[in-house]
């Protein structure tokens, strides 16, 4: 079974964060919610409280897992950039040639500045690609660049979550959950 961790910190995107998680377990994907914090109760940029499996300090080691994912919303995205954990879990993730993802602000705010963008195609939402120097960002909605996927909005969550699912588990399982949850296109 594939499994998948999702960083949540207060002020996440709920949209970003949800999609893929459900997607992904549709899928048979093992996901893991994560805190930030000690708290495992998490509230998203628009007041919905989600109680994470696990917070950072219990995580297991990146070489355990098989994706990564980061949403964006705010603040939520300026904790995980802030947060010494998931920029070492992250790169880790990375250094092993697993999933990368992220969504909206996480690209620009949180994988620019490790240094995960350099010399990727990758995309985030409009106006922080001014953010990002030695990468090629691109306008498309979903943009797959060996292990890292990136995605521009909460409007493009269900998109991003398919090809999460279509790099885990195969074509096939993207294009079965996606016809199922009526997406409209798998990636």
């Amino acid at each position: 079974m594939k499994t998948a961790v999702i960083f949540l910190a207060d002020g996440f995107e709920e949209v970003e964060a949800c999609t893929p998680i459900d997607y992904l377990r549709r899928a048979g994907v093992s996901v893991s919610t994560c805190a930030l914090g000690s708290e495992r109760t998490v509230k998203g940029s628009h007041g919905i409280a989600i109680v994470a499996d696990t917070t950072v300090d219990l995580l297991a080691p990146a070489a355990q897992w098989d994706a990564v994912l980061l949403p964006g919303g705010m603040p939520g995205t300026a904790h995980l950039a802030d947060s010494p954990s998931v920029g070492t879990f992250v790169q880790a993730m990375q250094s092993y040639g697993k999933i990368v993802a992220a969504i909206c602000a996480a690209p620009a705010l949180v994988l620019a500045p490790l240094n995960m963008l350099k010399g990727k195609k990758y995309t985030c939402f409009p106006g922080l690609e001014d953010k990002v120097t030695e990468a090629f960002w691109s306008a498309d909605r979903v943009v797959v660049d060996g292990n890292l996927i990136t995605s521009r909005a909460a409007g493009t969550a269900g998109e991003w979550a398919a090809a999460i699912i279509h790099a885990l588990c195969g074509a096939e399982a993207a294009q079965r959950i996606s016809a199922n949850v009526l997406l409209g296109r798998a990636i």
